[in-house]
């Protein structure tokens, strides 16, 4: 989890300083996102001790938290489309590689403590796997607006994209946390 929680804020101020300077929805996104799972790494090694309740009510917390990127890519998205300029479709994808990586590389860990401590592990393991997901969609929105349609569409379809899937991991999250209150209350 330590790890998890380096890379990930090592790799928020890299996404973020790229993201602004290109000016682009889903890396600004993917960055926010990237400080959120620091956030919720941190919260999940403070919270491994604690009773099923206790970690019942920290989930729902933090499925709140996972709306937070969402609302600020809608707003970043808000801007881009007044002023729709493409990103530099080279930085967006070399950023977006790096992200892949990083997020690789923690869901991996992640991989074998996603049922240890019911919802916080979980909630920690699918935002890794959903940056996954996210990194591979931004390096073919580079892709896109570098070969096939030069435009600032691509990058926003993908940074609207990437606050969905967060919003769905939220609910996931609600979930498994509302199932793990329940199965603590009846102890």
């Amino acid at each position: 989890m330590r790890w998890v929680l380096l890379l990930n804020l090592v790799y928020f101020c890299v996404e973020f300083a790229v993201g602004r300077a290109i000016g682009s929805v889903s890396l600004f996104a993917d960055s926010v996102d990237f400080l959120e799972d620091t956030a919720l790494n941190l919260l999940v090694l403070l919270a491994l001790g604690w009773s099923a309740h206790s970690r019942a009510i920290l989930a729902r917390v933090l499925a709140g938290i996972l709306f937070i990127p969402g609302l600020a890519t809608l707003w970043t998205a808000g801007e881009k489309c007044l002023a729709p300029l493409p990103p530099a479709p080279v930085p967006l994808s070399v950023t977006a590689f790096g992200a892949l990586l990083v997020n690789f590389a923690a869901a991996l860990l992640l991989a074998r403590y996603r049922d240890h401590a019911g919802a916080l592990t979980k909630a920690a393991f699918l935002s890794a796997r959903n940056d996954v997901l996210a990194n591979l969609a931004i390096i073919a929105a580079g892709l896109a607006t570098a070969f096939v349609w030069h435009s600032a569409w691509p990058d926003l379809v993908v940074g609207l994209g990437i606050a969905a899937l967060n919003a769905d991991a939220a609910r996931e999250i609600w979930n498994a946390g509302a199932r793990e209150g329940r199965k603590g209350a009846a102890f």
